[in-house]
């Protein structure tokens, strides 16, 4: 095996989040009676946490206090409509389930919720991932290393046999803070022209591709 552990990103990567996210968005927007986002405009704010999601979503010059408000609603709606439209990208679970035979280790490391993060990977990968960060009080989210550093420490990998994989010029920068290789994927919320540019190590298409790059480095 070219890599004997690796480091997912969730939205956008294995799990297409877009639908609950952007519901869970209008509905606290609505609540505080501002317009609400089309799905576009959604997969345009996400990557780098919820506080700021929302405060991309609020109209420009919302008071600070009904941008917390919405960041509060948005919180508390969301923790029971995370998993109503979300689900698992095409195969993925596939992989999940090769990565697992191989006994290639598998950590999850998000700027979503922490509590989120694992409510998600319990429900839909149970018993297929060795540990799984959210954003957390006193850890820099992403692009900042910690939360790789932490789950690759955590499992007990190898840095130099791990691989860093994502879907948006987040995790590129991300693995490259980590002094990572980054896998970027294209089906998630960003294109592939974005992902080119940005130059990773490895750009594919498909979850089939990712464990041919797992197995063999091309």
């Amino acid at each position: 095996m070219k890599y004997n552990s690796v480091v997912f990103d969730l939205d956008g990567t294995l799990l297409d989040t877009l639908g609950d996210l952007r519901d869970s968005v209008n509905y606290a927007l609505e609540k505080n009676r501002l317009p609400k986002r089309t799905t576009e405009e959604i997969r345009s704010f996400v990557g780098n946490g919820i506080r700021l999601l929302i405060e991309r979503s609020v109209p420009e010059n919302t008071p600070l206090e009904i941008t917390d408000k919405c960041f509060s609603d948005f919180k508390e709606y969301y923790k029971d409509h995370s998993a109503i439209l979300t689900k698992p990208y095409d195969h993925i679970l596939d992989l999940m389930k090769a990565l697992k035979d191989k006994c290639v280790k598998v950590a999850v490391v998000s700027n979503k919720a922490d509590f989120a993060v694992k409510t998600l990977m319990e429900d839909y990968f149970n018993g297929l991932y060795d540990c799984a960060y959210g954003e957390r009080a006193g850890v820099p989210r992403k692009p900042a290393p910690d939360g790789v550093f932490e789950a690759v420490k955590e499992m007990g990998a190898d840095v130099e046999s791990t691989v860093y994989i994502g879907d948006s010029e987040v995790d590129v920068i991300t693995s490259q803070n980590a002094h990572l290789p980054c896998i970027a994927v294209t089906w998630g919320f960003r294109d592939k022209k974005v992902l080119e540019s940005l130059n990773p190590e490895y750009i594919v298409d498909s979850p089939s591709d990712i464990m041919r790059i797992i197995e063999r480095g091309i």
